[in-house]
């Protein structure tokens, strides 16, 4: 499990760096898809940064500390952290879907990993010691 975490955090961190190059690019957005989806907008807007600091820099951070967590199989902290990234994604959303009104399809994939990343470290939190427990159970019967 600790490598489907970890594939998932390389997912976040490439869909954090895309958004950071849109966050520092000049020229035209290439995910300019109407006037709906443009993550040139939502980059470049005042939302964009946090205390100074691009939000896909934080992205970046936040990705690559839950692949090291999952990878050290530090499932609480893993949840902890996952959660706290869901939330700060969730008001993301909001931002571009109530303030905005621009979609930027880097953020909303993004929403989605850490999504995934929640749920399964929920899971792992919550079933993780029983399945091991009916892992040793049939391990011992056979």
């Amino acid at each position: 499990m600790r490598y489907v975490f970890g594939l998932l955090a390389v997912l976040g961190i490439v869909l954090s760096s895309l958004a950071l190059r849109e966050h520092y690019r000049t020229e035209d957005s290439p995910c300019h898809i109407n006037d709906v989806w443009d993550c040139g907008e939502v980059n470049h807007s005042p939302y964009a940064s946090l205390f100074g600091v691009p939000v896909a820099v934080i992205g970046i951070a936040g990705y690559f500390g839950l692949g090291i967590l999952g990878m050290m199989r530090a499932w609480r902290v893993v949840l902890v952290a996952a959660v706290a990234g869901l939330a700060f994604s969730l008001y993301l959303t909001h931002v571009e879907k109530d303030i905005l009104r621009v979609w930027c399809i880097y953020c909303v994939g993004s929403l989605g990993v850490i999504t995934l990343t929640t749920l399964l470290a929920l899971g792992i939190n919550l079933f993780g010691g029983r399945l091991k427990a009916a892992s040793a159970t049939a391990d011992s019967v056979r």
